[in-house]
């Protein structure tokens, strides 16, 4: 195999979680480019059903499923659609996911439980259910998508902070779970410059951010899906359980102080 034909996805089945725009999209669409068919998941199902034709305009197959990762019972039809629809799952990205700032004081248990949930349990629930399927197709791949938050040290991040060092530590535990079968890295972006960032920040925030950035600016959401699809491909096979950061060279928030 040439070093070009191990970044081949041919013959592969992704399900992607959050893949309805940003980061989700655009792994969905590395993934298709790729040869891989992909099922496309989020809460919008007007917004994976386009991504859905984009895949379909590149000769891939595609399914647009609507789910709430927090609903054990859409998890489970997510798969059952997956399985059923491509006849096997070999990759999963857990995509889905995110939490705004925090006040340590006014954020209630539950609703720090509930960013628990969304980032941390919601990824553990759906390898559970994908890992089996697998398996069968006799080898898989996860990608878990935490973020540099989950190292940083800074106000008002206790929730999301916590959520991503979870996912992160879940990440390295579950790959020696199921090695050599199924592969579980990580990715941990800085921010990237997505609809929910460009809402976010005004634009002397994300220039400041630029700034304060070793590589002068802001990531693409393309450049997630690279890593997203060296991660998933023959290319790092002798990769499990790391977490890549791809955080323009970020050692602490970019964030204008």
């Amino acid at each position: 195999m040439s070093i070009l034909e191990s970044f081949s996805l041919q013959g592969q089945v992704a399900v992607i979680t959050g893949a309805g725009r940003g980061l989700g999209r655009a792994i969905a669409l590395a993934y298709a480019q790729a040869g891989a068919d992909v099922v496309c998941s989020a809460r919008t199902l007007a917004d994976v059903e386009a991504v859905a034709d984009e895949i379909r305009a590149l000769g891939r197959r595609a399914l647009a499923v609507s789910c709430d990762v927090n609903d054990a019972s859409q998890r489970q039809a997510l798969v059952d659609a997956a399985a059923q629809g491509m006849g096997k799952i070999t990759h999963l990205v857990n995509n889905a996911g995110g939490a705004g700032p925090n006040d340590p004081l006014k954020l209630s248990a539950d609703e720090f439980a509930a960013v628990l949930n969304f980032n941390v349990t919601s990824a553990y629930a759906l390898t559970q259910l994908c890992v089996p399927h697998m398996r069968a197709a006799k080898g898989g791949n996860i990608i878990n998508i935490t973020s540099g938050a989950a190292r940083y040290i800074q106000p008002h991040f206790s929730a999301y902070g916590a959520a991503k060092a979870a996912l992160t530590q879940l990440t390295r535990l579950l790959a020696q779970d199921f090695a050599p079968q199924v592969r579980v890295n990580a990715i941990a972006p800085g921010p990237i410059m997505t609809t929910a960032l460009k809402n976010a920040a005004p634009e002397a925030m994300l220039t400041a951010m630029a700034i304060n950035t070793p590589l002068q600016r802001i990531g693409q959401p393309q450049d997630i899906a690279a890593a997203a699809l060296y991660l998933a491909t023959p290319a790092s096979s002798w990769v499990t359980g790391k977490v890549i950061e791809v955080d323009g060279g970020a050692e602490s928030s970019v964030w204008p102080g």
